[in-house]
């Protein structure tokens, strides 16, 4: 794991939730990323179609991004009504 301040505080506090929140952020991050491969598009193509900045977006393909229930419910419906 990278030395950033989740990671950190996990090795130090071992917290099981936390531990599956990170997973489950990785695996959104994962699956967001081979979607974006399936269709050819990048992560500026992601950013143009979801609306936000291209920072944001580097970030929550990173999987350091804690999603919320909006925000994946958000993505999920503008993907999924987008033809490529």
């Amino acid at each position: 794991m990278e030395n950033d301040f989740v990671s950190i505080w996990l090795e130090e506090t071992g917290n099981p939730a936390i531990e599956e929140l990170t997973r489950a952020n990785r695996k959104v991050a994962d699956e967001t990323a081979n979607f974006l491969l399936e269709k050819g598009l990048n992560s500026g193509d992601l950013s143009t179609i979801l609306d936000i900045n291209h920072d944001e977006i580097a970030r929550w393909l990173s999987g350091k991004h804690a999603f919320s229930i909006k925000s994946l419910k958000d993505m999920t419906d503008t993907l999924a009504g987008h033809q490529v």
